[in-house]
């Protein structure tokens, strides 16, 4: 059972107000950084008919998201930023931002969701490959080059590309007869960071370098393991 709030909803964003709260909501997600995602791309990209949503608590305004559509042959769309406040992380509305986000797009034509994430983040891991079952398909390096967030500051940014294919079955965790190679990562990267921030560069520069390495030899992120990290397996 979730432990999700009662009374949370998840609606567009039509104002230009609201863009700006959300814009407010976002930058308290990642602290430090007030660009972290504008009021006015956030409304532009609204009124240009692109996914943009609040999740609210009552009147109070806890999360937002924001996606973009990709090339019109592809059928595909992007989820660029999605965030929740610190009090209300890890209460399951993050499915259920996930769930709305998928039916928006298959309302739509979408085929799919594409979206990034840092391959340190074992949460993140465990809920795009292990909860949604997308699918790896890039090891992006410095994607967005330095980063001015209290969350990102001083690392690499780099990110995992991920494919969510709306219409098929979510990607299975391979067995473990079938994985050619392990690349464990930190339990809790964010901690790291504040408290050893030399450890947490050198486990970027270690996974970095297991994976890219990997995907090159011909393997591919094929899930993730909460004790044994990526899992990988022939392309």
């Amino acid at each position: 059972m979730s432990d999700e709030p009662l009374g949370i909803e998840i609606r567009e964003l039509t104002t230009a107000d609201e863009a700006h709260e959300a814009a407010r909501v976002l930058a308290a997600v990642w602290p430090g950084d007030r660009q972290a995602m504008p009021a006015n791309i956030l409304r532009a990209l609204a009124h240009s008919g692109n996914y943009v949503v609040g999740v609210f608590d009552g009147e109070r305004m806890v999360g937002a998201s924001a996606a973009f559509f990709g090339p019109p042959a592809s059928r595909s769309m992007h989820s660029h930023i999605t965030g929740v406040l610190a009090d209300l992380q890890g209460s399951g509305i993050g499915r259920r931002l996930k769930q709305h986000q998928r039916e928006w797009a298959f309302a739509r034509g979408v085929g799919r969701i594409t979206w990034t994430f840092d391959p340190l983040m074992a949460r993140n891991a465990h809920f795009n490959l292990r909860v949604l079952g997308a699918r790896v398909t890039e090891y992006l390096v410095d994607q967005y080059g330095p980063m001015d967030d209290d969350v990102n500051r001083g690392d690499a940014s780099d990110r995992l590309m991920v494919t969510w294919d709306l219409a098929s079955p979510p990607a299975r965790t391979p067995d473990f007869a079938d994985v050619a190679a392990e690349v464990m990562i930190p339990g809790d990267i964010e901690t790291m960071r504040r408290e050893t921030p030399a450890a947490a560069a050198a486990w970027r520069r270690v996974v970095r370098d297991m994976l890219v390495g990997h995907l090159a030899a011909g393997l591919r992120i094929a899930g993730f393991d909460d004790e044994r990290g990526y899992l990988l397996v022939p392309a």
